[in-house]
């Protein structure tokens, strides 16, 4: 699930961090990118609880109006739909999912109140109701109910970014990439695959992995060599008057040129010119973007990039 795009990222907000704690130890800033990546992925495993606890609210919901001292006979014979789908009743089986719950203290227990609005504005939508409503209905209509819903109650909703924001100061920037794959997630869900579905791994393979610690370590010890070029390459402009981050950001993009020649130049320079947009001023993307396309011409007119 961890991909190049989450761990460039996380990788500058380390770095920016190794210098704001006075550039100490290179060890501690790989383990606390480690950790961090971690608590993406523990992220993704939380959205996907936090959609098994809606419908758990809403089969509590059934249960309790059925008990009421009065009962209606929509009470009693109440449309099931929603908590009985196909989809859901496989995720809440699923052998990996259980697996974190088990092991985590985080759970959707204590936000009731949030739960109960999530659903209730989630049962009000068109595409819930014209769900409720169909004559029947096939696995890839339950599936293709939770994919909507997510999609814009769960992705689009500044309620839940808050509120993840006062559960975990690493999961501020996360949220939006993490939501990405619980959707593949739930597009890749087959029936015949029960509890044994898998879900997305914590990484993809090792290569990215590695991938992650050479890039830190080398944004960081390569830092002289590196500002150098942006010095050389400043034109009339004083190093002091660029902003902080802007130097950073382009400080990790000339470890990637330098550090990975199987990636293309421009896929580099694209993804770099992004994180500038995220994270620095508002001129910060035309400004990198120009800075490191210069230090690239330089590097290939001297031969000392190794890249198409």
């Amino acid at each position: 699930m961890i991909n190049r795009v989450l761990i460039r990222l996380k990788v500058v907000q380390i770095v920016y961090a190794y210098y704001q704690n006075g550039g100490k130890s290179v060890e501690a800033a790989e383990k606390e990118l480690f950790y961090s990546l971690s608590k993406a992925y523990e992220l993704y495993n939380y959205l996907l609880l936090l959609m098994i606890e809606v419908t758990r609210f809403a089969d509590r919901r059934i249960d309790n109006r059925r008990h009421k001292l009065r009962p209606t006979y929509e009470d009693l014979n109440p449309n099931t739909r929603f908590v009985d789908n196909a989809f859901m009743a496989q995720l809440m089986q699923n052998a990996q999912l259980e697996e974190f719950a088990a092991n985590q203290k985080r759970s959707w227990d204590d936000e009731s109140d949030f739960v109960k609005r999530l659903f209730e504005r989630m049962e009000q939508s068109e595409v819930y109701k014209e769900y409720m409503a169909k004559e029947t209905l096939t696995y890839e209509d339950d599936r293709e109910l939770w994919r909507k819903l997510y999609r814009t109650f769960i992705a689009q909703n500044d309620e839940i970014d808050e509120l993840l924001e006062e559960q975990s100061l690493y999961w501020n920037d996360d949220k939006a990439i993490v939501d990405t794959f619980v959707l593949k997630t739930i597009k890749r869900f087959e029936p015949e695959n029960g509890a044994g579905q898998e879900l997305m791994p914590e990484y993809r393979d090792d290569e990215d992995k590695e991938f992650a610690r050479k890039l830190l370590r080398n944004a960081i010890t390569g830092a002289e060599t590196y500002r150098k070029l942006m010095e050389s390459n400043a034109r009339n402009w004083d190093m002091e008057r660029f902003a902080f981050m802007d130097i950073l950001i382009m400080q990790v993009a000339l470890a990637e040129l330098f550090s990975f020649p199987s990636i293309p130049t421009t896929v580099t320079l694209n993804e770099y010119v992004e994180v500038a947009k995220m994270y620095s001023t508002p001129k910060s993307g035309s400004f990198v973007n120009g800075m490191l396309d210069t230090i690239v011409n330089q590097l290939k007119r001297e031969n000392k990039l190794n890249k198409e």
